[in-house]
């Protein structure tokens, strides 16, 4: 019993007292098998979602400067498809979020998302997409939504323009919504991203 106490007070001693460079090594290790594996499902089990937390690692929602400036420049669309200004400024997020922020994400049942939720929700491409609902409809009892980034430079703001994949999103495909946004805490894990690309030779995806 002995012989236990004193190894476990070394091995105590090297994660939280010792400052040497693998004594911190395991301690990035540590928070990362803590946060992937215990915070993280853990948030996911009370938030009733896959994916709790998500960085957003494209420009796609934002508004490039004040509202009224932003909904002068994108608001053909919207108005063309019953989207009116007094409308978008009672939607969630209606400032849109920036390259780099986290949103806190929380699972919704489908009847209950609406017109101007933010959601995050798998498409054909790897990784998943958090944009804004612009349409919602039901057929053979299956909820459908359609979506579309706010910014009007990378999402086109053409009245015929179809959104690729956006289009129409099966309930299945829907991860949960936005429920809360931290500024730039992002860019931890998109920096992290890029580190490991240029490590691995791996072209960086762009959102």
């Amino acid at each position: 019993m002995k012989g236990w106490r004193k190894r476990w007070k070394k091995v105590w001693h090297f994660i939280w007292e010792d400052n040497s460079v693998w004594s911190w090594i395991v301690n990035i290790v540590l928070a990362f098998v803590l946060i992937k594996f215990i915070v993280y499902p853990g948030l996911g089990f009370l938030l009733q979602t896959s994916h709790p937390v998500v960085a957003v690692v494209s420009e796609s929602m934002e508004h490039n400067g004040n509202f009224d400036d932003w909904w002068d420049k994108s608001s053909e669309w919207y108005a063309a498809n019953g989207i009116a200004k007094e409308d978008f400024e009672k939607f969630p997020l209606k400032n849109g979020f920036d390259k780099g922020d986290i949103m806190v994400m929380k699972g919704k049942k489908p009847e209950n998302i609406e017109i101007g939720d933010v959601v995050v929700f798998w498409s054909a491409k790897k990784d998943p997409i958090i944009h804004r609902i612009v349409r919602k409809w039901q057929n053979n009892s299956i909820n459908y939504l359609q979506t579309k980034g706010d910014n009007y430079k990378t999402n086109p703001v053409s009245i015929k323009n179809a959104f690729l994949d956006e289009t129409k999103i099966s309930e299945e495909q829907v991860v949960g919504n936005a429920v809360l946004r931290i500024p730039l805490l992002g860019y931890i894990k998109i920096w992290f991203v890029e580190l490991l690309n240029l490590l691995t030779g791996i072209p960086a995806q762009k959102g």
